[in-house]
């Protein structure tokens, strides 16, 4: 293991996260607030700190896959850890352990909050809080990847662990050049979703926060009713337009920007995954609305309108809310618990499971039912017409098997700290799938304030091993990674 090589990549995350507080600095001193000096306190002392441990361990060394493991699950805790030291020295959030969930929350795009007056914070504070999300949406280390050019020897290693699915794209030979690529695309699109809120009404600080947390699939608001408090049906179609559109692959979009306008749609629709991304958006919402229809008793464009929006959160794993879906029917609960588990795209923003696993996955059972009518017959699972190898259908399968592990074990630490077991499995599927908002105590209009301290450090857990599915982190566990070779 190289130590040096781990100590200057971590230094430098630390430096590039405080320096991010900028923006939230600038913020705080228009707004006439005072939590501009704990900002400044913090952008200073990181950004210090993070280069003067960068410039210790200087001095060129070469990455292996180990050090990928490692530099991505330490970087993500370093990153939250100076995430959360605004919130926790300026008071907004007494305890270190709320302070670090709210952090860990935000840089892993889960939405799960600890706050009871969410608008009580300050201007800067609350920029801040949604801009964690942006960071993390598309990967604090995969950022780092863009702009600092001395990962370039070994960044492939920082971007599978980053991106541990079933096929990374790596869309030029080099990697630095392809985090570029996607951070470009993303920001293309959020400022897209910028103006589209400004036309709708929205003010400026309004739209960024929404933006930030939109793209990002993390779903912190700076309102308490959320998306909910405008009461609006234009902002409600934008936002659900930009969630369903931060789901899909980032590669697509690319594709889409690249190529011209009719070229750029049918690469969509070639991608299969796309495809069952779009089929179970579609289906879901037409079962939910039908489900409201007879239960709720919407209008149709009402029922449209807020069904169509609270499937695409969750689906998407953002957890915006427009209405209290805990009044909703069971069936309504059944099918958005089961969206939780499913998630966005591979190579988005989004959390949960993936919707290549689910189609790989089905398309293997599938398989596997033929082999016992013709056992000496040879079938090969197809993705976009490529054929699929074995060893990615294991990694699912194992994928799978550890995700069904750590959700049964963590609904048994929760109930045994004295949850029901409703918010108990609802606040580990909320954040282990990165959703935020759950079932039972900790649904759309509760928060997770009143969960016992070890309670919040399992879910804190659970958010890290959902945002690096799995591997990432539990790789950390196996004697094999600390071996000399």
């Amino acid at each position: 293991m190289n130590l040096r090589v781990i100590g200057r990549i971590l230094g430098l995350l630390v430096a590039a996260t405080s320096a991010a507080m900028l923006l939230p600095l600038l913020v705080s001193v228009f707004a006439g607030g005072s939590d501009w000096r704990v900002l400044a306190t913090v952008l200073a002392a990181g950004t210090g700190l993070g280069a003067l441990a960068a410039w210790a361990f200087r001095g060129a060394a070469e990455m292996q896959i180990r050090e990928g493991f490692v530099i991505v699950t330490l970087g993500w805790l370093a990153a939250t850890f100076v995430g959360c030291l605004p919130f926790y020295l300026s008071g907004a959030i007494p305890t270190f352990t709320d302070a670090f969930f709210e952090s860990m929350s935000g840089f892993t795009t889960t939405g799960a909050t600890i706050l009871t007056d969410i608008e009580a914070l300050p201007r800067g504070l609350a920029l801040w809080r949604c801009q964690i999300q942006w960071l993390g949406g598309m990967g604090i280390v995969v950022l780092s990847l863009a702009i600092l050019p001395i990962l370039g020897v070994g960044g492939m290693q920082l971007f599978q662990a980053e991106a541990p699915g079933p096929s990374p794209d790596r869309l030029t030979p080099r990697i630095k050049e392809t985090a570029q690529l996607l951070w470009g695309v993303y920001c293309i699109i959020s400022v897209a979703e910028i103006l589209a809120l400004l036309a709708c009404g929205m003010d400026l600080y309004d739209a960024l926060c929404h933006t930030f947390t939109t793209m990002a699939t993390g779903g912190f608001s700076p309102r308490a009713d959320s998306v909910g408090a405008f009461d609006s049906a234009r902002i409600d179609g934008v936002i659900t337009f930009f969630m369903f559109a931060a789901g899909v692959n980032f590669s697509l979009h690319f594709l889409a920007v690249r190529g011209r306008f009719t070229r750029g749609i049918r690469c969509y629709w070639r991608d299969a995954e796309f495809r069952t991304y779009l089929a179970v958006t579609l289906g879901a919402t037409a079962v939910v609305m039908l489900s409201n229809w007879r239960h709720v008793g919407y209008e149709f464009l009402e029922n449209l309108r807020f069904s169509s929006f609270q499937v695409v959160s969750i689906l998407t794993t953002t957890g915006f809310g427009t209405a209290d879906y805990e009044q909703w029917s069971y069936l309504a609960h059944f099918v958005l618990l089961t969206l939780m588990f499913i998630g966005g795209c591979a190579g988005s923003t989004g959390g949960g499971m993936k919707n290549v696993r689910l189609l790989l996955l089905s398309k293997h059972a599938w398989q596997e039912l033929r082999k016992l009518l013709h056992p000496r017959a040879v079938y090969v699972v197809r993705f976009n017409r490529q054929p699929v190898g074995p060893d990615i259908l294991t990694n699912i399968l194992g994928f799978f098997l550890l995700l069904m592990m750590v959700t049964v074990a963590s609904t048994m630490v929760m109930t045994a700290l004295g949850l029901d077991l409703v918010t108990a499995f609802g606040s580990v599927a909320a954040t282990l799938n990165n959703v935020g908002p759950g079932l039972g105590l900790v649904g759309p209009t509760d928060n997770f304030g009143h969960i016992p301290a070890l309670g919040k450090w399992v879910l804190v857990l659970c958010m890290l091993l959902g945002r690096l599915e799995l591997y990432t982190v539990l790789v950390l566990l196996t004697p094999e990674l600390w071996r000399r070779t």
